[in-house]
């Protein structure tokens, strides 16, 4: 528990930015996979796939990594780590893939509305971070954003909810796992590796690859593995030096661009609710920028006198 009056811990200038980077690039990903849109959602994944595992080996054969790489999988406990890893960052490429080119850009968003406030409640229950009061307003006031959002769905959004607990996940076993983050992420896809090239292998016997069919749908695909493996080695260093917490809050970059292209470039359906759910959230993430600074302690209710904590 933290007493009251002791400063909220400094956060690392270069984990913030790491998470600020990935995070806007996640958000103009859409735009990515909708220019493969005639190209099937499972061939894209299996390229995504091989092609991050591609450019993840060479980055890390260039680092001379390999024998790190090696005592990872010799580590049963690791080697467990990388497998569940590997199953959530699958089903997560494969679920948002499926859902920008089925027209559920802003589905996806508030999937990833939602996670940052998952990453929250993991971080406490599982690193103990501790939360200050102004922390603990912003949350409510994000659950509360998301939650109208979700009532203004009308139905049980699973899209929105499958990508955040992966996602969630994912992030909690990155940062509980302290692997290196391109030995971690070489891992993973290669686990996956198998299945991918399976069923490229498969799409080239029928006959009904879109792998060479043209020069911009081949050089795309290839591209998936830079785009892809970037972003999540950035998340990565990001889980290892800043709180699990800050992680989440900094996310909300990303499903706030998915809206904006989702509304905006693709004319799917944004009401009032919608709005009121986007100006909760973004109140939330002003009031939570403001929390890491000293003076805000001094506005905090007496009986508030101590973070939270578990």
């Amino acid at each position: 528990m933290m007493e009251s009056g002791q400063q909220t811990q400094r956060l690392d200038p270069k984990g913030v930015a790491y998470a600020v980077v990935a995070f806007l690039i996640w958000g103009v990903l859409p735009l990515y996979w909708k220019m493969l849109s005639s190209v099937g959602a499972i061939e894209v994944l299996m390229h995504r796939i091989l092609w991050s595992f591609a450019f993840t080996a060479t980055l890390v054969l260039f680092r001379g990594q390999w024998k790190e790489a090696l005592a990872v999988l010799i580590d049963p406990a690791k080697r467990r780590v990388v497998v569940l890893g590997a199953i959530l960052i699958g089903l997560n490429w494969g679920i948002y893939i499926w859902a920008v080119m089925a027209d559920q850009v802003v589905q996806t968003s508030l999937g990833y509305y939602i996670n940052p406030l998952l990453s929250v409640l993991l971080g406490i229950l599982a690193f103990r971070e501790r939360l200050n009061f102004w922390q603990l307003v912003s949350f409510a006031l994000a659950f509360a954003g998301v939650l109208v959002i979700t009532v203004q769905h009308g139905k049980v959004p699973w899209i929105s909810l499958s990508l955040a607990l992966c996602f969630g996940l994912y992030g909690m076993i990155k940062k509980k796992a302290k692997i290196e983050s391109a030995i971690s992420l070489m891992l993973e896809t290669a686990t996956l590796l198998p299945l991918a090239l399976g069923y490229l292998v498969y799409l080239q016997f029928r006959g009904t690859t879109s792998f060479g069919s043209s020069m911009g749908t081949t050089a795309l695909l290839t591209l998936s593995g830079v785009l892809t493996a970037m972003p999540l080695l950035w998340f990565s260093q990001a889980t290892q030096r800043i709180p699990l917490s800050t992680v989440g809050f900094t996310q909300y970059f990303t499903p706030t661009m998915m809206l904006i292209i989702g509304v905006v470039l693709y004319k799917e359906p944004f009401t009032r609710g919608h709005l009121l759910g986007f100006v909760l959230i973004w109140i939330a993430l002003a009031v939570f920028s403001l929390s890491q600074l000293a003076w805000m302690h001094k506005f905090q209710p007496k009986w508030s006198g101590r973070s939270s904590a578990m």
